[in-house]
This record gives structure tokens, sequence and C-alpha cells, in this order.
């Protein structure tokens, strides 16, 4: 069992990256990706943990992409092993916006009654980076919500009053930005994207001339029978085809280590498209 989408407390996960590595250890996971939000953070910890508990432990990092559309565009970069000093300059640009984006989050919920400091925020982050789970776990502290996910069914997700769009680098930048760090490009949870199936081929093969590698066809939040449509029109595109649980932890309990759509576990097949040499 493998898994090729995790999360950490570097961005917004619940473990810091060895516990993550500790836990997969424990759920029998003999590779795992971690792949945090526009940053490179934990990849040293996690690595270290990795030689420890014997997992083949790919770096990661999950960047997010320009997009005028409806939906959201993650890019996973999977592999990176090399030092690269635009990579560094990206996630620090877009830590600059994130905190802009939260800024203007605890501004609107000051402006709504509900009265917080940027301080009491960053205490429920591990002193990590902030992001919305952050401020629905300050929302379930004050009672303001009865959970995490009810603080996004009410004010933090898309079309809510405290949401705020992420501002995100050109596609381009990013591919080259991995590529330079020795990663190759896979497009992250594709349904986020809100593209309709007619118009997804053309799509996919527009990002496949601009650069993208493979394909993340599995994905929790996906049907099975639209994760297999996705990894056959992978498959027909010559895209790597990959697949993740997306674990972020007790911020989002529904997602399992290990597990993709329909609880299925993640088998090493999904390695086999990959570059050998890359995976360790």
């Amino acid at each position: 069992m493998i898994d090729l989408h995790t999360h950490s407390n570097a961005s917004d996960g619940s473990f810091s990256p060895a516990a993550l590595i500790a836990e997969a250890a424990k759920r029998g996971i003999t590779t795992l990706a971690l792949a945090d939000h526009d940053t490179t953070f934990g990849l040293e910890e996690a690595a270290k943990a990795a030689i420890e508990y014997g997992i083949t432990f790919i770096p990661g990092v999950e960047l997010e992409i320009a997009w005028n559309r409806p939906g959201e565009f993650h890019l996973l970069g999977l592999c990176i092993n090399k030092e690269n000093t635009e990579l560094r300059i990206a996630v620090e640009e877009l830590a600059r916006r994130r905190e802009a984006r939260n800024l203007e989050i605890l501004d609107r919920m000051n402006k709504a009654g509900i009265t917080a400091s940027y301080d009491e925020i960053r205490s429920l982050s591990g002193g990590h980076s902030i992001g919305r789970p952050h401020f629905a776990a300050f929302l379930v502290k004050r009672k303001i919500t009865r959970n995490r996910e009810q603080a996004f069914v009410r004010f933090l997700g898309k079309g809510k009053p405290f949401f705020i769009p992420k501002a995100g680098i050109e596609f381009e930048r990013a591919v080259e930005i991995i590529r330079e760090s020795g990663g190759i490009t896979v497009l992250a949870h594709p349904m986020s994207l809100y593209t309709s199936w007619g118009r997804l081929p053309d799509l996919l093969g527009d990002l496949k001339e601009k650069g993208l590698d493979g394909l993340e066809a599995w994905h929790p939040t996906a049907k099975v029978s639209a994760c297999k449509r996705l990894e056959a029109l992978g498959k027909k595109l010559e895209l790597i085809i990959t697949a993740g649980s997306d674990f972020h932890g007790e911020v989002r309990p529904d997602r399992k280590l290990g597990l993709t759509a329909g609880g299925r576990k993640i088998d090493d097949a999904f390695l086999e498209g990959m570059p050998v040499n890359l995976t360790v």
C-alpha cells in the first residue's frame, strides 16, 4: 500500500511530518509522498523519519495555480530532489499572498461581529502556515459552529461570507519550477477544475503540451466511476496516473492514509509510471 498525496502541519494538516511518517508505517504504507500546500518546510523532517521507519519517501509540493474559471487548479510536484532558488521564491511569494488573504478573512470576521486577533488564529496552527482550517478551528473553539465541516459550510467555503479566493502562480512557471527541482508535474484532484467531461480532453491535452506529466485520477472526493473515467482518459493522453488520499489528519477525518475513492487501497502499481530513480 502506498500514498502519493498527503499533508502535514507544515501547511494545513494536523500531523507533524515525522508523526505522519510514523502513522503511515503503522498502517503498513511502504511509499509515501508529502506534498504540502505551497511549502517544502516539512520535507527534511519527513525524509529523516522515513529512513527511520523504512518507508520510501517522495518529496513533493502542491502549488496553487492561477485559474480564472469556476473551481480550483492545484498542481502536485512529486519527486522534487534538488535545491531550487525559484521554488523557494515561489513558495515565499505564495506565503505572502496567503498572509494577505488570512488578514482579509480576519477582517471580515471582525466586521461580522466575531472578534478575533491574528495571534489567536496563529495559536491554532502549531506555528506553521495559517489557512482556512485554522479559522475553522477557531470558530469551533468559540462554539460558533459545532465542527470544522460546519465552519466551511456556513462561513469559509466557496461563496460563503468569509471566503477569499487564493492567488496562484501561472501554470507554465510552476512547471518550470518543478522540473528544475527534478520533479514531475501532476494535476491534483482534476474534478476540482469544474470542467465538463466534454471539454476535459482538450484541456488536458493542452496542459500536457505545456508540461503536464501526470493526472491524479484517483482521489477520495471523486466517485469511483469518475476515477475510472479519468484514468482511461489519462492513459489515452499518455499521462502518468497517480492516486492519493489527500490525507490531512484530524481536520479532514474522512480521508484515510493509503485509501482513495471508494475506500480503495492505493496499490503500488501506481508507481510504475513514475521515474524510478526519483522515488527515493
